[in-house]
C-alpha cells in the first residue's frame, strides 16, 4: 500500500486494544500512564521511554502525544511483527483531517530521532513534499536516511478521538474474524491487506516445502534470498538493482566475482552475510531480543550480458547446481524469483515447470516469487500445470 496521496494516517496496535480505543480514542502514553488504562503493549519499553526526552516546538514531550504514521509499512511495523505474532497486530486508518486540530505537529521522520525536524501541522504541504518519495518506497536503508524518513509522524496532543478512526487493517482473513469477535458492535470495516504487513498477496502451496507466491521477495523471511544477475557486473534493474542500493555490500561482492571472472552461467554463488537482515530493516535494532539471524544472498546468473535475453539452458544448469549443493552449503530456506522472466524476457510457461522440476525435490522451505512485470494466471501456478 503506497500513500501516493495522503488518504489516511495510521496507528499500529495490538488487536486486544481495539475495543478500548473505539471507546476512549487513541491515547498518548502520558494519558495511558496517568489514567492507568489497561492496554497490551507492542513496542519495546526502551523505545517508548526514549520518547520522553524529545520535545516538540511548544516544549511538550513526545510522551504527551498520540503518534500516527504517514506510512505504516515501515521499520517499526517490521520490528513489531517480528517480535510479536502477526495475528495480534492491526493498523487503524485515521482520517487525515485530524491534522487540522490545534497543537498538532508533524515530523520529517521518526520523531524520536534528533535528525528529524518537527513542525506545526500548518506546514503539512511543505513537509509532505519533502518526504513523499520515501513514503512511496518499497524499502528503506540507513545509508540515505530513508529508514528514518519513512517513519514520519503526525503528533496529536493527548488523544485521537475515536470518530477519526475509519478502518482497521489486518494481515489476513482469519484475523478479520478474530477482530470482529472482539468488537461485535462496531460497524468499522475490517480489511485484510497482506502486503501492508510484508506478507505475500497470493500463495499456492504445491508440496510440503514448495510454494508459489506473489509479493516482495526481500521480506520473505527466508535465510537465503536469490538475486538474478548477469556475469558482467551490472545491477541495473529489478531485484538486482534493489540489492545494490539496499545492501551495498552485496553489490561490492558481486562486482568482485565478475571482475575476477568467478561468476559463470550454470554456477550460482552464495554470499554468506554475517550481519542480521532484521538489523537493517527494524527500528532500534540494537534492542531486538533476537537479531542474530543471518541472511544470505544467492547470486544466480541468468544471462551473460545484461542486454541479452536470459539463457534458459544456463538457468537449468544453475538449478542443477543448486539441487546438488544446497545441503552442502547449509541453505536452510530459500526465496527465489521466476528466473529469467520479466527483465529476462522468458515466459513463465517455460520457466515455471523447470523451477518445479528441481525445487520440488528440496527438503527445505522454498518460495518461488512470481514475476512482477505481468500477472501470472492462477491456472498457471497449479501443481497440475507445473508438473506436466
Amino acid at each position: 500500500m503506497k500513500p501516493k496521496r495522503m488518504r489516511e494516517l495510521y496507528y499500529i496496535t495490538h488487536i486486544e486494544n481495539i475495543s478500548s480505543i473505539l471507546e476512549h480514542g487513541i491515547l498518548s502514553h502520558e494519558r495511558i500512564e496517568n489514567e492507568r488504562v489497561k492496554y497490551t503493549p507492542i513496542y519495546d519499553e526502551g523505545i517508548i521511554t526514549n520518547r520522553r526526552g524529545r520535545s516538540v516546538p511548544s516544549g511538550k514531550s513526545l510522551w504527551s502525544f498520540a503518534n500516527l504514521y504517514f506510512q505504516p509499512r515501515n521499520p517499526m511495523l517490521y520490528r513489531v511483527i517480528h517480535e510479536k505474532s502477526i495475528s495480534d497486530i492491526a493498523i487503524l486508518g485515521v482520517r487525515p483531517d485530524i491534522l487540522k486540530g490545534s497543537e498538532v505537529f508533524i515530523s520529517s521522520g521518526n520523531a524520536a530521532s534528533l535528525s528529524s525536524e518537527i513542525f506545526p501541522s500548518s506546514k503539512i504541504k511543505e513537509v509532505y513534499q519533502q518526504i513523499r518519495n520515501d513514503l512511496n518506497k518499497e524499502w528503506w536503508t540507513d545509508v540515505d536516511g530513508s529508514k528514518r524518513r519513512i517513519m514520519a509522524e503526525c503528533l496529536v496532543p493527548n488523544l485521537v478521538e475515536q470518530e477519526y478512526i475509519e478502518i482497521i487493517y489486518v494481515a489476513n482473513h482469519d484475523i478479520v474474524n478474530k477482530v470482529k469477535e472482539l468488537i461485535p458492535q462496531s460497524t468499522l470495516p475490517v480489511v485484510p491487506e497482506p502486503s501492508l504487513f510484508f506478507q505475500p498477496i497470493r500463495k499456492n502451496d504445491l508440496t510440503k516445502h514448495l510454494s508459489i507466491v506473489e509479493g516482495d521477495l526481500f521480506f520473505s523471511g527466508m535465510q537465503t534470498l536469490t538475486i538474478s544477475v548477469n556475469t558482467v557486473g551490472v545491477m541495473g534493474k529489478g531485484l538486482a538493482s534493489r540489492a545494490k542500493y539496499q545492501f551495498p555490500d552485496v553489490y561490492v561482492f558481486y562486482q568482485d566475482l565478475c571482475r575476477n571472472k568467478i561468476l559463470k552461467m550454470g554456477k550460482p554463488y552464495l554470499y554468506k552475510r554475517e550481519s542480521s537482515f532484521e538489523y537493517h530493516l527494524s527500528d532500534e535494532p540494537s534492542t531486538l531480543s533476537n537479531n542474530n539471524s543471518e541472511t544470505w544472498f544467492l547470486l544466480f546468473p541468468t544471462k551473460q550480458h545484461w542486454k541479452k535475453r536470459a539463457d534458459i539452458n544456463g538457468i537449468e544448469e544453475g538449478l542443477q547446481w543448486l539441487r546438488d549443493n544446497y545441503k552442502r552449503d547449509d541453505i536452510k530456506s530459500l526465496a527465489i524469483p521466476a528466473l529469467g522472466c520479466g527483465l529476462g524476457w522468458l515466459d513463465w510457461r517455460a520457466v515455471g515447470p523447470l523451477l518445479y522440476k528441481y525445487l520440488s525435490t528440496f527438503d527445505i522451505k522454498v518460495w518461488v516469487y512470481l514475476p512482477v512485470e505481468k500477472k501470472v494466471p492462477d491456472e498457471l501456478i497449479t501443481k497440475e500445470f507445473l508438473q506436466e
